[in-house]
């Protein structure tokens, strides 16, 4: 089952506005084939919450800020513009057929590695280390991003080299480093499994299990992570009560001028995906990572990342591309620091017009914190499979306190 996301609110204004925000959906049960008896397994006949199932039997996106229009770019704007468009339209069966798949680590080589042992949903869907860790324990470059409301961007990856979901998720499965599996390894896989033949079947009809299926089904699962039910949202759509005065302040910090946090982070995505070079310090002993610019091949770039979202950012430290500060008190003291003083002597970067010395004082910084915990919201948090059909056990993040080196 879904969880509700209106079971922490007591609603004493505009009960019909907030109870918009949210569709109640029953993650149900549907029967798989004639021998049912074989096996226990079976796939959604609702859409996860937050959507609605069509007349065509797939699920839409279901949302008050469907309401709202973008003065000028899709997906930017102030508190009611407009979101993007997303990656919706996927059956339910697609769906939770995807669902098993991203916590199977049937998909790695040697079977220890999922989807979520770097997008753990206990880490806001990231995986609470500063490198990511792949197959053998390797120590990946780059921390996890967050997947939640990643059905919205088509910038993707921390150096914004994807542009879909379907191209993104291949370079993991198939990374020496990262999951390590091959193509036609991984479809021997699947097809020799009974289980996953029979979801197979009922998620896209008769047929061998094919390779552009598995990305599609764990595309629309991923697409389904949505998060847009936060304190900051219900303030947003009318209820001015959403925010405490704390986080009230620290929003008024966030839009201001001075500290110009909204120019990049924009709402409602808190995220305007474009690439940005701010001149993040690289962890002691690491060398300098030109980002975009390696995989772009435009020299203005180097050094740029993709904007990431905010929403649930209290649930992902550390943060940066590297992990580089361990809370969001010193992230945000890293933006008052001034325009490129953390960069390298022998760098010469082009960073991003908009960063400047705020000069924002100790209670500033502390109030626009409290502004970014109002923007967690796990409301729609799926469920995390208690078996799978491959028999092994659901991958999670690695305990960072049994790592040596993050």
């Amino acid at each position: 089952m879904w969880r509700s996301c209106l079971s922490r609110f007591s609603l004493n204004g505009p009960r019909a506005i907030a109870l918009g925000l949210c569709t109640f959906s029953v993650w149900l049960p549907q029967s798989l084939t004639a021998d049912e008896q074989h096996h226990s397994f079976s796939l959604a006949t609702h859409c996860p919450a937050g959507f609605k199932l069509s007349e065509e039997r797939r699920c839409e996106l279901n949302s008050l800020y469907d309401n709202y229009r973008s003065p000028h770019d899709s997906g930017v704007g102030g508190p009611r513009a407009g979101l993007p468009e997303i990656r919706d339209g996927f059956s339910p069966q697609v769906i939770d057929l995807g669902r098993y798949l991203f916590f199977d680590p049937l998909l790695s080589a040697d079977k220890n590695i999922a989807c979520s042992s770097c997008h753990d949903p206990d880490y806001g869907f990231a995986d609470g280390l500063g490198r990511a860790r792949g197959i053998n324990k390797a120590v990946l470059d780059r921390s996890a991003p967050s997947l939640w409301n990643i059905g919205f961007f088509d910038t993707l990856l921390w150096d914004g080299s994807k542009s879909s979901l379907e191209e993104q998720l291949i370079g993991p499965l198939y990374s020496d480093n990262e999951m390590g599996n091959r193509p036609d390894q991984l479809i021997a896989n699947l097809r020799s499994n009974a289980i996953y033949r029979d979801l197979f079947t009922v998620a896209f009809g008769p047929g061998e299990i094919q390779l552009d299926q598995v990305y599609t089904a764990i595309t629309a699962f991923e697409s389904s992570l949505v998060s847009l039910n936060s304190r900051y949202d219900f303030y947003a759509h009318g209820l001015q009560t959403a925010l405490s005065p704390s986080e009230l302040e620290g929003l008024n910090v966030f839009r201001s001028f001075v500290s110009r946090c909204g120019e990049c982070h924009t709402p409602p995505l808190f995220s305007n995906q474009e690439i940005a070079i701010i001149g993040v310090p690289e962890p002691e002993g690491r060398p300098f990572d030109p980002g975009a610019g390696a995989t772009s091949g435009i020299p203005s770039q180097r050094g740029g990342f993709r904007v990431p979202s905010l929403r649930n950012i209290a649930k992902t430290a550390p943060y940066m591309h590297q992990g580089n500060f361990e809370s969001l008190r010193d992230t945000v003291a890293f933006y008052n620091g001034g325009r490129g003083h953390a960069v390298p002597e022998d760098e010469n970067l082009l960073i991003h017009w908009h960063i400047w010395e705020p000069d924002l004082r100790e209670e500033e910084l502390d109030r626009l914190v409290d502004f970014l915990h109002a923007l967690t919201d796990e409301g729609f948090m799926p469920e995390i499979p208690r078996r799978l059909p491959s028999g092994l056990t659901p991958g999670r993040a690695m305990n960072r306190n049994n790592l040596t080196s993050r």
